[in-house]
């Protein structure tokens, strides 16, 4: 994958299907920086509406959406849902069943 990071970084994260979710850090290692998860937040805050991307596909490595309620976090949430995603109780996503495991 060549490019810059920002543009690895975008291309990982369109590539997360429907139905499933990556973390901030699994980005950052597909696109060639493992150490470069804040830079993955960064990225989708200045790119997911210019680029269209899946945005809310992308969570915490606990599983968690990592906005804040009244500031995307229901709509995150909402949209995970309609992928087929669930939560738990502790509004957790088992990443053990909903995790992107690339080829």
């Amino acid at each position: 994958m060549a490019g810059s990071f920002h543009e690895r970084a975008v291309e990982v994260v369109r590539s997360i299907p429907a139905g499933r979710v990556a973390t901030y850090g699994l980005v950052a290692a597909l696109a060639g920086n493992p150490r470069a998860a804040r830079q993955v937040i960064r990225v989708l805050h200045s790119s997911s509406r210019k680029e269209r991307l899946p945005w809310h596909r992308v969570v915490n490595r606990e599983g968690r959406i990592s906005l804040r309620p009244g500031h995307g976090y229901e709509m995150q949430k909402e949209l995970l849902i309609c992928e087929g995603i669930t939560f738990d109780t502790n509004d957790r996503i088992d990443l053990s069943r909903f995790l992107w495991h690339p080829r």
